[in-house]
């Protein structure tokens, strides 16, 4: 097993809900945090007909056979039979009891039950595996090509593998849900949707290719968000002197899904598919930091109308970020860092890239190997002790 950067309660503790992509991980770390607590498991079809039937059953049990003292109950895949949720909310409430809700998206929990619990349970979100989980086992190569899902990583066969994710994914989470009515047509954004990764999103364009309506994309992305198979990053707003851009750009949460849905084929060293991945992977790594470090600050991207931008600014100018997937770094490739500092002032600017050293330019530019970079973002190394949540 992995050793996951996620810090979850100590049993007993806290109410909470895990959230993140189908197979990140999350009954595995689960199980192994809370090894001694009650676990129901909506995947089984017999656990899952028994509260589908009769929700009170939950109440009703923990009645009769009350947990331990510290003890965690443990309710995979939650969204499963959301009603669930109103005799957890009892249970909190009038028993005390600590529950660990896990599930791969919220979508279906809001629109049938307790609107999360009212704001009573914690959210936290497992990502799949980044270069501080893998620690010695980091193999950026690897990872571009097969992507952060655990199972699929390891394997040695993770093109079939990948090819069964979004099937089950389409089948599982999207048809048996009932999210859209026109299956096909989403299956086809799917597509167009990996074309647009890491780009700011044109949903007009995207509409006219799969025949649907601007609307209608603009729900389907919605879709990918509540699933988690991908998320927006906003464009930073706080603008000083020049316009700027205030569209977001969308990243799939897996760089392997986005590499059988482009039909990228193998991903090699110096090819613009490489680039769009090693962005993908970027965006990865720095919001799981911010999510896992319980980082105060959001993770945004920086563009002008022109065409300048930087790939990604934590926090209020903590850290700005350029993504260059190329082993000689050219002044070309620092202009945005530098259009930046003349309109902020970033506390530091980094470009990450292949180059085999680190070194730092005139005007301050820190250019760091993927390594060096990796090891700086999760021993804390690049984000100043003013800039990290209140302990």
């Amino acid at each position: 097993m992995f050793k996951r950067k996620l810090t979850l309660p100590r049993p007993g503790r806290e109410t909470f809900f895990l959230w993140g992509p189908r197979q990140a991980g999350k009954s595995t770390l689960l199980r192994h945090h809370y090894s001694g607590g009650r676990w129901i498991d909506l995947l089984k079809s017999d656990e899952f007909r028994r509260y589908a039937t009769r929700p009170e059953r939950l109440r009703q049990e923990l009645e009769a056979e009350p947990p331990e003292t510290g003890e965690q109950i443990v309710i995979d895949e939650v969204q499963k039979v959301p009603a669930l949720l109103n005799e957890v909310h009892w249970l909190m409430e009038n028993r005390g009891l600590h529950f660990a809700l896990c599930g791969s998206s919220a979508r279906k929990v809001r629109r049938g039950a307790a609107n999360l619990l009212g704001g009573r349970a914690v959210r936290y979100e497992l990502r799949g595996l980044t270069a501080g989980e893998l620690d010695d086992g980091f193999d950026l190569d690897r990872l571009l090509n097969r992507g952060y899902l655990p199972r699929i990583f390891q394997s040695n066969r993770p093109r079939r593998l990948l090819d069964a994710y979004i099937s089950d994914y389409l089948k599982e989470e999207v048809a048996a849900e009932g999210l859209v009515r026109n299956l096909p047509a989403f299956s086809g954004f799917l597509d167009a949707a990996a074309l647009s990764d890491t780009e700011p999103v044109n949903f007009s364009n995207i509409a006219r290719e799969c025949g649907v309506s601007s609307q209608t994309v603009k729900s389907y992305f919605g879709i990918l968000e509540d699933t988690l198979l991908g998320r927006w990053l906003p464009a930073w707003r706080k603008r000083r002197k020049r316009r700027l851009i205030g569209q977001g750009k969308f990243y799939f949460s897996d760089v392997g899904v986005v590499n059988r849905l482009a039909r990228r084929g193998g991903v090699i060293r110096g090819s613009q598919a490489y680039g769009k991945a090693f962005e993908n992977w970027m965006h990865h790594e720095l919001a799981a930091f911010v999510a896992y470090a319980d980082y105060d600050g959001d993770l945004t991207h920086w563009r002008l109308p022109s065409g300048v931008d930087v790939d990604f600014v934590l926090g209020d100018m903590a850290l700005a970020v350029e993504a260059k997937a190329t082993a000689t770094v050219g002044r070309h490739h620092l202009k945005g860092l530098r259009s930046l500092a003349k309109e902020y002032d970033p506390a530091r600017r980094v470009i990450v890239c292949m180059e085999p050293r680190p070194r730092r330019t005139a005007d301050g530019i820190d250019v760091l190997p993927v390594d060096t970079f990796v090891r700086l973002l999760w021993d804390g190394g690049l984000v100043g002790d003013a800039h990290r949540p209140e302990s």
